[in-house]
């Protein structure tokens, strides 16, 4: 099909099912011009979360409204440039958040939870606080109550950043939402990782992951139950990582104001 010097593709029906940059015909032997454009500007908008600086008094003004404190932390990372180009500075807190933490540390906790900006702050900024919001009235139904920490705002961290915090926390557990590295269709990819026991040294071995919550992906109530499910069943079994898999049934429920929360269906993981 041809429109003017644009060549249609036969498979263009199938864009309606996909965010994938596919069927995008062509002019002559090059791209057309509108999805060349969309492609510079979806670069743009990777590019763009990846150098966002973290609102984290936004985050925490959501978090207050939903009742959790919060605490804002920072890596040793002293600024974002530091951060692209020594992940090692990422995983450890500077001197200050670390004296910060210990100061808030009152006795052992269940679980110690850290808001990082990783490589999307917008993830995080649009999705953290009401994933936490769904997540702890699913907490709420085990029959041993979940004690939590302040939820730690962390700028400038890593992934592993979350086993120091929980370390100094004294949590059983850590959970650690982060800002995933931007697509070219998914520049608010949050990301999240379970880890016990957590302490400086931890490898990616010894977490579990769920990837790509957002609405356009995992959606937030699904990946709350899955979530809480991991939570469970490493609380049960004093473990995460390779040696704890994801054997949740997780079906959506029907509610006439749309897309209702999960819900579990496996109770074997309750502690």
């Amino acid at each position: 099909m041809k429109n003017g010097t644009v060549v249609g593709n036969p498979w263009t029906g199938l864009r309606g099912h996909t965010p994938a940059r596919i069927a995008l015909g062509r002019a002559g032997v090059s791209q057309p011009t509108e999805p060349h454009l969309d492609f510079q500007a979806a670069h743009a908008a990777a590019r763009d979360a990846v150098h966002r600086p973290f609102d984290s008094d936004s985050v925490a003004a959501k978090l207050a409204e939903a009742g959790f404190e919060s605490i804002t932390i920072r890596s040793a990372a002293g600024d974002r440039g530091v951060y692209l180009q020594r992940p090692d500075l990422g995983r450890r807190l500077d001197e200050e958040s670390a004296s910060r933490l210990r100061g808030w540390r009152d006795g052992e906790c269940d679980l110690a939870i850290v808001i990082a900006d990783g490589l999307s702050a917008l993830a995080v900024e649009r999705h953290a606080a009401s994933f936490l919001s769904l997540l702890r009235p699913l907490l709420a139904e085990d029959p041993v109550a979940w004690r939590l920490a302040p939820v730690s705002l962390a700028h400038q961290a890593r992934v592993a950043l979350g086993d120091e915090v929980g370390a100094r926390l004294a949590a059983r557990m850590a959970l650690v939402l982060i800002g995933e590295r931007p697509g070219l269709s998914s520049p608010d990819s949050m990301g999240l990782y379970l880890t016990w026991a957590p302490r400086p040294g931890r490898t990616d071995a010894e977490r579990n992951c769920i990837s790509n919550i957002r609405p356009e992906g995992l959606a937030l109530p699904e990946a709350a139950a899955r979530a809480t499910w991991l939570m469970r069943a490493a609380r049960a079994r004093a473990l995460t990582g390779v040696g704890l898999k994801d054997d949740s049934v997780v079906a959506p429920s029907v509610s006439s104001g749309g897309r209702a929360p999960f819900s579990l269906t496996d109770d074997s993981a309750k502690g």
